[in-house]
């Protein structure tokens, strides 16, 4: 059985990638960087939401689903640097070839790492393999919209049409799951400025968590789960949840009381 690896990254601006753009030095303090970054493209595009490659990777959480087991994890240690965290997601990749699942992970967090992949001289082989090496890639591989391999389930379940797009977090609460929990991805680079690293690994953790669990309730949507075996890996997910004993964890299980179908 092909293991399932959904994932999801939390980003902050690569203040020293901007010092380098525009030729700033550390007498600019990173906030004004930051800011002075914000508000060109406010003035361009009307959003302070940076471009894919001024997004400096801080998390990267997973769900891994192998045949009996459910893991739920950040990768890496909260200090170590990024070009070892996007090294250690695309490792997983090359370890597992996984069926990837994402929530706008075509439309941001894939291109991210692809571009911070890029600066930092991360190697992802079977991440970009389309069939040169293995014919099975040539039509289905991780790069192509329109493949499996990646499951962008934001981008399918809106008929890959960008204005019928919905958010995670509306749909996990409409379909029963906890949904975001004491942060969204707005706070990260505040969070980040005060040194909670640790709680923006908890909230990516809880991103990933709910992404997995809707993925879940779509493989019963489309046949591949009956019911029964959607509530059994919901209660799996649960029990694996509760074992972990930790603050976050406890919080998104008191706002999940039962497995609604």
């Amino acid at each position: 059985m092909t293991p399932t690896l959904v994932f999801d990254i939390e980003t902050v601006p690569d203040i020293a990638g901007l010092r380098t753009l525009h030729g700033l030095d550390e007498r600019v303090s990173d906030w004004e960087v930051a800011e002075m970054a914000f508000q060109q493209r406010r003035q361009a595009t009307g959003s302070d939401f940076l471009q894919h490659h001024l997004q400096r990777v801080v998390a990267i959480s997973c769900v891994l689903r192998e045949g009996d087991n459910f893991k739920v994890w950040s990768l890496g240690e909260p200090d170590e640097d990024e070009g070892s965290l996007i090294q250690r997601f695309f490792d997983g990749i090359d370890k597992y070839t996984p069926q990837l699942v994402s929530w706008n992970g075509g439309g941001f967090d894939l291109p991210v790492l692809h571009y911070r992949g890029l600066i930092h001289g991360v190697q992802c082989a079977r991440y970009w393999e389309m069939g040169e090496d293995d014919r099975e890639f040539k039509w289905n591989n991780y790069i192509s919209r329109y493949h499996m391999r990646h499951l962008d389930l934001m981008d399918l379940l809106a008929m890959y049409t960008g204005r019928a797009n919905a958010p995670l977090d509306d749909m996990a609460k409409l379909i029963g799951f906890p949904g975001k929990l004491g942060m969204d991805g707005s706070r990260v680079w505040e969070a980040y400025q005060q040194g909670q690293l640790a709680q923006i690994r908890n909230y990516c953790e809880t991103d990933v968590a709910n992404t997995y669990l809707v993925y879940a309730r779509f493989q019963m949507m489309r046949g591949v789960l009956s019911p029964d075996a959607y509530r059994q890996e919901c209660e799996l997910v649960r029990g694996e949840l509760a074992g972990l004993n930790l603050p976050h964890w406890q919080e998104f299980l008191a706002a999940w009381p039962e497995v609604k179908c």
